[in-house]
């Protein structure tokens, strides 16, 4: 029940409060990061806990990890309950631990203490340019056990009252490739943790300890309150999705994910039975990884509004089979779970779209690639250039998919190409759209990126690709088309270019280059409802070619004049609904 002696106004004061204070922790970990993933693409999140480990904030960075910080300091908690103390620092990366993901995340907790009292902790999740392992970068999807994915960190105090463990910090210099950059970005980490510390103590300080802990309790309960609220606005009901991962790089069989959305007045449940077994390859995905894949797509078709803690979780059930594709089991190898997490969040949005047609965009293309390029330059000096690449949305119920924009899951952004020529070996030599490559619809999806590197400053290195929608397009809704297939190419502009699998490793020499070409979005709406002013600007702007706008959306368009045949174009239409 709501609580009547509520103030509505602390509360929204505090929510904004604490969401500044886990922003300017984001903010901290840009400004001091070493690594791409970081500083570029923002691949990491804040947060801020209570001093039960609830969560009470979450930044603006990755909505992918709602779900992950309280689990995991839950793990810490059972191990350190007794043992905390100001001034120490808590790490761990283990997947089969509370809400880990994959090695390359690394998680940090910072309690924060008003004098003797402990009031909360602050929180980040960072994925690292390396972590060890049998591949550079952490993240090959050839992996067959999580024993070869790198160093794997359990529940441990990395920092004891201010002072840093030497030995932690000499176990991963001895083990990662790039230990400027991993320890730089551990110390970025910890930085953020610091500004949030500061923060929190700010709030305790201006309303006392026992205040702000009741208050963010009621933030808690109010969150819970205006999610259940807006559940039960929502149509009752069972909806059920399916899709497929290509392969997992060691057989061709599709991977199958079910998804079957049930919602009854407040409550929500989201049961992946049925989804095929956990494979041999390391796109496998944790369970606390999916439970958070399916807050994220529940919370975009939500009022921006409600908080983001723990009590946004409390009506929402996700179920799963252990030893399944979305449960792995240990020893199973987790490293490229990454791409598992897309094609389960386009599985959950596939059900919200039949649950809420009018609200819901067509199959994004999310982070299906992932690209390592790796090695030691001419000079000898290691390397490794790790990058997940995004082509857009889908068409949208009233309005087109954005091109070049990463998906609501992940808020990524790009690494621009004079940044990447600076600090690696390589050169960019294209990066583009695709043109007739995203879902023809009334509302057109993403075109697809393609994105071509060429080794030019090492003799070689190691090219890692996590590739996939080679076989399944990205899904239309509402009788839009699917996007087109992703491809890539080695060497395109040699005498001998050639088509490796989705999912490969192998040893790139200098002057030889890759071509990821991506996937385009699904559209929305059937083709031919589209405004023929809107495909001849798509044709302008070279996003679709006079061919496809004949074939694919019924528009006749004058190549001499660049204008709509608005009588053929009727024609057309009119003959084809015939």
């Amino acid at each position: 029940m709501p609580n009547a002696n509520r103030d509505p106004i602390k509360i929204e004061l505090l929510k904004n409060a604490l969401t500044a204070i886990a922003d300017e922790m984001a903010v901290t970990m840009v400004r001091t990061a070493r690594s791409l993933p970081i500083k570029e693409a923002l691949d990491f999140s804040t947060g801020l806990l209570n001093a039960d480990g609830a969560l009470i904030a979450q930044g603006l960075c990755l909505p992918l990890h709602m779900g992950s910080f309280p689990p995991t300091m839950k793990c810490i908690l059972a191990d350190y309950k007794d043992d905390i103390l100001p001034g120490d620092v808590f790490a761990t990366n283990d997947p089969y631990l509370g809400g880990g993901t994959h090695l390359p995340d690394i998680y940090i907790f910072v309690p924060i203490f008003m004098s003797d009292t402990l009031i909360g902790f602050a929180a980040t999740i960072g994925h690292h340019t390396d972590i060890g392992g049998r591949v550079a970068g952490g993240n090959a999807c050839d992996n067959t056990e999580i024993y070869q994915e790198g160093v794997r960190i359990p529940p441990l105090k990395i920092a004891k009252e201010g002072q840093l463990d030497e030995m932690f910090l000499k176990l991963m210099r001895a083990n990662v490739r790039v230990p400027q950059k991993v320890l730089g970005d551990i110390m970025a980490s910890i930085a953020a943790c610091r500004r949030g510390e500061s923060g929190l103590q700010a709030l305790a300080d201006r309303y006392g300890v026992a205040a702000l802990r009741a208050s963010t309790l009621d933030l808690i309960d109010y969150a819970e309150e205006l999610t259940r609220a807006e559940l039960l606005e929502l149509p009752d009901g069972q909806w059920e999705f399916e899709d497929f991962l290509d392969d997992d790089g060691f057989q061709e069989n599709p991977i199958r994910i079910s998804a079957t959305l049930m919602k009854t007045n407040d409550e929500l449940t989201v049961d992946f039975r049925g989804t095929d077994p956990q494979v041999k390859g390391s796109i496998n995905m944790p369970f606390s990884f999916t439970v958070s894949c399916v807050y994220a797509c529940i919370r975009s078709v939500m009022d921006p509004s409600i908080p983001n803690n723990e009590g946004f979780f409390r009506p929402i059930t996700v179920i799963a089979e252990p030893g399944s594709f979305v449960h792995c089991t240990h020893p199973a190898p987790v490293a490229a779970r990454g791409l598992g997490a897309s094609r389960v969040t386009d599985c959950v949005w596939g059900a919200l779209a039949q649950m809420l047609p009018d609200k819901v965009f067509a199959c994004c293309v999310q982070g299906d690639y992932g690209v390592t390029i790796a090695g030691y330059t001419d000079d000898g000096a290691p390397f490794v250039s790790l990058e997940f690449l995004f082509s857009g949305w889908g068409g949208r119920p009233d309005k087109d998919g954005i091109d070049g924009l990463s998906s609501l899951a992940v808020n990524y952004s790009n690494t621009p190409v004079e940044i990447l020529e600076v600090e690696q070996p390589l050169r960019i030599e294209r990066y583009q759209f695709r043109a007739d490559t995203g879902g023809a619809g009334k509302f057109r999806g993403a075109v697809g990126l393609e994105r071509e590197y060429r080794l030019v400053e090492a003799n070689e290195a190691v090219l890692q690709v996590r590739g996939d929608r080679h076989k399944f397009g990205p899904f239309g809704l509402n009788g839009g088309k699917a996007g087109a297939n992703a491809s890539h190419l080695l060497n395109p502009d040699s005498d001998s270019p050639s088509v490796p699998p989705g999912k490969f490793m192998m040893t790139l020499k200098k002057g030889e280059s890759f071509r990821a070409q991506l996937a385009g979005g699904g559209g929305w709406g059937h083709p031919f409802e589209r405004d023929p002013a809107s495909v001849l600007d798509d044709v302008l702007n070279e996003k679709v070619s006079l061919e496809c706008a004949l074939e694919e959306y019924g528009v006749a368009i004058d190549s001499v004049r660049m204008a709509v045949n608005e009588e053929e174009t009727m024609r057309l239409r009119k003959a084809a609904c015939a």
